[in-house]
């Protein structure tokens, strides 16, 4: 595989399961939480920051100014330090993207990848998306969610909070919009065909992509 996939997600859809197989199926990197890990390490950016911020921007100066004091190392320049907290880290995470797309054939999941490799030919971006029930069956299962940790709350209102975000963080950094097909080169129903159905899908379409004329 010479391919770099990125996957952007509704939640519940299954994006994330399958982007590993994926990976796993090519025997190349997956990146998702685990970008978050080499972003502390090549920025100099203290992880649980990095953590609070993944995915979700602010838009409170208070919050930025505050937390800028414990956040950056060494090497910022004069610009780079006036910007928000929440640019900060976007940037870095935006650079470590293509630093690790350079390393080779990789699956990248959510994190305005696409944005970051947009100037790339060897990327092929993918949205999977779901029907409301297809994706409650499934986040019931998650470990990440609990009824009763979300004090009554309604799980469509847990997944519609955490899709916004998504939403949120990517319409703000990127060019496209999240969710819309002219936005990707493909976008993915995850419940016609199932999660390894839609595996094989991909990994077709994938070697399609790369043996194109």
């Amino acid at each position: 595989m010479k391919t770099i996939l990125t996957i952007g997600r509704q939640y519940g859809s299954g994006g994330r399961e399958i982007g590993q197989k994926i990976a796993d199926h090519y025997g190349i990197k997956f990146y998702d939480k685990e970008l978050l890990a080499h972003v502390a390490k090549e920025s100099g950016f203290c992880k649980e920051i990095i953590q609070r911020e993944d995915e979700r921007p602010t838009s409170s100066f208070l919050y930025n100014l505050v937390m800028d004091t414990y956040t950056f190392g060494h090497g910022a320049t004069a610009a780079f330090t006036d910007m928000p907290l929440s640019q900060k880290v976007f940037l870095a995470q935006f650079e470590t993207i293509k630093s690790l797309a350079e390393q080779g054939p990789c699956v990248f999941i959510g994190r305005c990848a696409d944005e970051a490799l947009i100037d790339r030919k060897d990327v092929l971006n993918i949205f999977i998306h779901a029907p409301e029930e297809f994706k409650i069956n499934r986040v019931r299962t998650y470990p990440d969610y609990s009824e009763q940790e979300q004090n009554g709350k309604r799980i469509t209102d847990f997944m519609a909070r955490i899709d916004r975000q998504r939403q949120s963080y990517y319409n703000y950094y990127a060019s496209g919009k999240w969710g819309r097909a002219d936005t990707y080169d493909f976008t993915i129903d995850s419940s016609v065909l199932g999660i390894e159905g839609t595996v094989r899908l991909i990994t077709q379409l994938i070697d399609d992509f790369e043996n194109r004329e």
